[in-house]
């Protein structure tokens, strides 16, 4: 499991917690993330594409956000706050206001002014800039921030997958050169990638295709997944691209190619015209769908040049600020992590992400299973250990069936019967394996297994 970082922490009683649970799958929910998240308890349904997150699904989002506010403060960006409610001068100034189509949500005043809810900032933020920077010295920088997004989608679906409101994190970096975004591009996506490792994300960086927010260099970090909307092909050597854009790029010859081998009998893709072999190393391809969960943009001037945004240079010369675009799916990296991480019992959580990482069940209502219970779940919040006690006056059945439902990491049952013989049994969610440890090595073990 991965190493978490502890802090001090308090037993939750789950008698005293609000995690309403469901027997039965909401008829609308499609794909493993948006059922196991409404019958876990996690979220709710507002409105078509809006969700309420309960208790439980607002610790793990609160988890995903520091995850991604620690490796941006690792790389140098600092954060901030943005309105969500914009301007239509700001966007008009950009082009944009007429180019993004109907998902963006646009909306009245009472003086009948035209304002938009923000599914993305960078008007924002260069007509902040556009006021205090104006020399190469003050380059570079950049500026980040967790926030609500809205977009209005033609057709919400798949629960947090694909919504009208979202919270994601998106930040903005401002050069003077090309060749110093380059550089800083390549930092954010490999920030991108600890993000990915840190919360337990099989994944990708994939070659993509820029849409509304511009610029010519882009890659997408994908969440493998068959519930994916992307189709991509990827490399053991790191290679790895979108199939359309991948498709695009080829050459006359490399299409041939594959072509040829595809009538030799070789292995390839299951799509026509996708070449057999990757164009890094010549290993065959393999395919796979994907979960966007982040995506990185060489956006160079596009903002700065529409809304006059200009540096002056060590001679004294005007150019147009170089930018670069950092987006991140909070919301949408929660269900992607469900999507990767279930069974048939439920979800199984990540510890790194997890919304507590023990979960101590106690069977019965014996004083001395009470007092055990307790006493161990004590020894382990004071190691820092996020523990919640299940407390709750249910049959076993019911609470061994919430805890995988949940996924809490481990779950360790406290009962009569196991104290006469001076033992618990811990159970790891992710393998299901359990075994009996002794009761005063009991806090000791479980804190190894989260090491």
């Amino acid at each position: 499991m991965a190493a978490a970082t502890h802090t001090a922490t308090t037993p939750v009683r789950l008698s005293e917690y609000y995690f309403p649970t469901l027997k039965e799958t909401p008829a609308e929910a499609e794909l493993a993330s948006h059922k196991l998240l409404l019958r876990a308890g996690f979220m709710r349904k507002t409105a078509a594409g809006v969700y309420t997150l309960l208790p439980l699904g607002w610790r793990v989002v609160r988890k995903i956000e520091q995850i991604v506010r620690e490796e941006m403060d690792a790389v140098d960006a600092r954060e901030m706050r943005m309105p969500i409610l914009q301007p239509r001068e700001l966007w008009d100034e950009s082009g944009r206001w007429n180019d993004y189509g109907p998902e963006l949500m646009r909306l009245h005043d009472r003086h009948e002014r035209e304002f938009c809810l923000g599914p993305t900032h960078e008007e924002i933020i260069t007509a902040l800039i556009a006021a205090d920077i104006h020399s190469y010295r003050q380059l570079p920088f950049c500026l980040y921030q967790m926030n609500t997004k809205f977009r209005d989608e033609i057709r919400p679906r798949f629960g947090l997958l694909r919504g009208r409101e979202f919270l994601m994190k998106d930040a903005y970096s401002f050069h003077a050169t090309p060749e110093s975004l380059s550089e800083y591009y390549e930092v954010q996506a490999a920030a991108y990638g600890r993000i990915c490792d840190r919360m337990g994300l099989i994944w990708r960086r994939v070659e993509a295709d820029s849409g509304q927010i511009g610029g010519k260099v882009t890659a997408e970090f994908m969440a493998l997944a068959d519930a994916g909307e992307s189709d991509i092909v990827y490399c053991d050597c790191g290679f790895a691209a979108d199939i359309e854009v991948f498709q695009g790029d080829q050459s006359d010859e490399a299409r041939a190619a594959a072509a040829d081998e595809k009538q030799a009998g070789e292995c390839v893709p299951d799509v026509d015209a996708t070449p057999a072999v990757c164009p890094t190393c010549g290993q065959a391809l393999q395919r796979a769908r994907g979960i966007e969960v982040g995506q990185v943009f060489e956006v160079g001037p596009k903002y700065s040049q529409a809304m006059g945004v200009n540096y002056t240079d060590e001679s004294g010369v005007e150019h147009p600020i170089i930018m670069g675009c950092y987006g991140w799916g909070i919301t949408r990296s929660l269900a992607a992590a469900v999507e990767q991480h279930n069974d048939e019992a439920g979800i199984i959580w990540p510890v790194g992400i997890a919304p507590y990482e023990v979960c101590v069940i106690r069977l019965g209502d014996d004083e001395a299973v009470a007092a055990a219970a307790d006493a161990l779940a004590a020894e382990l919040a004071s190691a820092g250990v996020e523990v919640v006690i299940d407390d709750r006056a249910e049959r076993p059945g019911v609470k061994f069936n919430d805890a995988d439902l949940i996924g809490w990491p481990v779950q360790v049952v406290v009962g009569a019967r196991g104290l006469a013989a001076g033992t618990v049994e811990v159970k790891l969610r992710a393998t299901g394996d359990k075994h009996d440890v002794a009761c005063a090595e009991s806090a000791t073990h479980i804190q190894a297994l989260l090491s």
